[in-house]
C-alpha cells in the first residue's frame, strides 16, 4: 500500500490524488489506527497526521480529500500543475485533476455529490483551464465548443468526445499527407520526363534556359514560384500558407510590370552589338531572376497543376 499510494518526489498533491484513485483507494477501508500504519504517504506532515485522524472505517480516498482540504484549507492554495499539455491524452489527465482538485472542496458527507472524478461535472471554469492549457494546434478548435443543454456533461463524456476529436483529426490528417505525397511524386515525375524550355532574346541573339534548365529541376513548380518572389523583395511571410494559384497570380502581376519597366527602358537604350552578353558580374543594376527565360506557359501549367492540391 505505501508503493501504490506515497507521493512521489516533486509530485503535485492533485496529481498524486488522481494516481491514488487509479490505484483503487476508493476501494481500501480503514481504521484511524490502520491508516496511521501507513506511515508518511504525503511527503507533508499536514496531510499525513490527518489521514489517520478519525477512528472510524473509511475508505482510504474519503481520507486522502479530507486531509488535503484540512491542510488546505482554502483552495486558491491548492494548483493543478503548471505549464501546457502536449497530447489529448495528456490533456485528458490534466482534465481529471481539475475534477479531483473540485472534490477536495466537495461536502464529503453529501450523498448526492459524485465520489468518482470521471463523474464530476465539467464546469465552464474547468473547461476554460482547459482550453488556456491546450497547445496552439488544439487551442482554436477547443474555444468555440460549448455545451448546448443546461447541464454541464461528466468529465467522462468530455474526455470521450475529445478522444472521437483526436482519432478524426488524425484519420483525416493521415489520409491527406497520403494523397498529397503521391500527388507530388507523379508531378515530380511528369516533370522529370517534360522538354527543357528554351527562349531566345532578341537584343543579344543568344539562346537563355529556362528556370528548369538553369537547376531548378530539383524543385517543385511551387519552390519556383516561391523563389521568384522572394528574389523580388517579396515579405515572403505574407505569402506562406497562401495556395499556389495566389502565387501565380503574384508572379504574373510581377512579370506584367517587369515587361512594362524592360519595354520602357529599349526605348533608350543604345543598339546590342552581336557576341556574348555581359556577364553578372559587369551589370551590377541587373537584378536576377530565376523565372526569366520561363515561358508564361510553362508557370500557368504549374499553376494548374497544383491548384486542387490547395
Amino acid at each position: 500500500m505505501q508503493k501504490d499510494f506515497s507521493r512521489l518526489p516533486g509530485e503535485h498533491i492533485i496529481t498524486w490524488l488522481l494516481r491514488c484513485w487509479d490505484n483503487g483507494a476508493s476501494s481500501l477501508e480503514l481504521e484511524g489506527r490502520e491508516a496511521k500504519q501507513l506511515g508518511s504517504l504525503s511527503r507533508e506532515g499536514g496531510i499525513d497526521k490527518a489521514i489517520g485522524k478519525k477512528a472510524q472505517a473509511l475508505s482510504l480516498w474519503r481520507r486522502l480529500l479530507s486531509s488535503v482540504r484540512e491542510r488546505y484549507p482554502f483552495s486558491e492554495d491548492v494548483v493543478c500543475r503548471p505549464g501546457k499539455w502536449t497530447t489529448m491524452e495528456r490533456g485528458i489527465q490534466y482534465l481529471r485533476e481539475l475534477a479531483v482538485r473540485e472534490m477536495v472542496y466537495y461536502d464529503l458527507d453529501n450523498t448526492q455529490l459524485p465520489a468518482d472524478p470521471d463523474e464530476v461535472q465539467c464546469t465552464r471554469p474547468m473547461w476554460r483551464k482547459f482550453v488556456r492549457s491546450a497547445p496552439s494546434s488544439y487551442a482554436n478548435s477547443l474555444a468555440v465548443i460549448d455545451w448546448k443543454s443546461e447541464e454541464a456533461p461528466t468529465v467522462d463524456e468530455v474526455a470521450g468526445r475529445l478522444r472521437q476529436y483526436e482519432e478524426s483529426l488524425s484519420s483525416s490528417l493521415v489520409s491527406a499527407v497520403e494523397k498529397l505525397s503521391q500527388d507530388v511524386r507523379q508531378l515530380k515525375e511528369d516533370i522529370s520526363y517534360s522538354p527543357p524550355v528554351q527562349t531566345r532574346i532578341a537584343a543579344v541573339g543568344s539562346k537563355r534556359f529556362s528556370a528548369l534548365e538553369r537547376g531548378y529541376g530539383a524543385y517543385t513548380p511551387r519552390d519556383i514560384l516561391w523563389f521568384y518572389l522572394r528574389d523580388h523583395g517579396e515579405d515572403m511571410r505574407k505569402w506562406d500558407g497562401k495556395p499556389t494559384s495566389t502565387l501565380w497570380a503574384r508572379v504574373h502581376e510581377l512579370q506584367g510590370k517587369t515587361t512594362v519597366q524592360r519595354d520602357s527602358s529599349r526605348k533608350n537604350a543604345a543598339p546590342v552589338s552581336t557576341g556574348q552578353p555581359p556577364r553578372p558580374s559587369e551589370r551590377p543594376d541587373r537584378t536576377y531572376d530565376p523565372l526569366e527565360g520561363t515561358s508564361k506557359s510553362f508557370l500557368q501549367e504549374v499553376s494548374s497543376d497544383y491548384d486542387e492540391q490547395d
